[in-house]
């Protein structure tokens, strides 16, 4: 699991295409995830669309680096039918670690710009999208060949662990 401990957050990207088996690899791992009553609640939305990838570059303040991204992944969720709703973003925000680390992986880079819990920034997405009515988006995740890399911070802290 060195993905673990070599991911980092990319906002910059090579200006080069992600080839679509490595999006198949790292959509497996997002659905890979555990969910609460093995509900699965994710839906996945690629886009590669300029139009679309600068709208949603746009939702937030913090969404810039996905305007350069060659393609961008939205996890989204159903509303209905859902066994556990409370768990639903829960569930989501492990797949999106999926997401991240099988990126890492694959020697992608990638960053979650958050969407979810706000709900005017869910909107916005959503419409941008064209997301069905009972569909949330979650986050916004660029994915690409990360312009640079740089090491991870070692943020193990032995003072946050107690033991009781």
């Amino acid at each position: 699991m060195n993905a673990i401990f070599t991911r980092v957050s990319t906002r910059n990207f090579e200006a080069r295409d992600v080839e679509n088996g490595l999006i198949v690899k790292i959509l497996r791992a997002a659905m890979a995830a555990p969910s609460a009553v093995n509900q699965q609640p994710w839906e996945f939305y690629v886009t590669r669309e300029r139009e679309i990838i600068n709208k949603l570059s746009q939702v937030t303040p913090y969404a810039t680096p996905a305007k350069n991204a060659p393609v961008v992944i939205v996890p989204c969720y159903r509303t209905d039918n859902l066994y556990a709703p409370q768990m639903v973003q829960i569930d989501m925000a492990i797949a999106t670690e999926n997401i991240l680390l099988e990126a890492e992986e694959l020697g992608l880079g990638a960053v979650m710009l958050g969407i979810a819990p706000l709900e005017d920034r869910m909107k916005v997405v959503g419409e941008i999208l064209n997301l069905p009515e009972n569909f949330k988006a979650f986050t916004i995740i660029p994915i690409g060949y990360p312009l640079n890399k740089h090491p991870q911070e070692d943020r193990y802290d032995p003072s946050k662990i107690h033991t009781v």
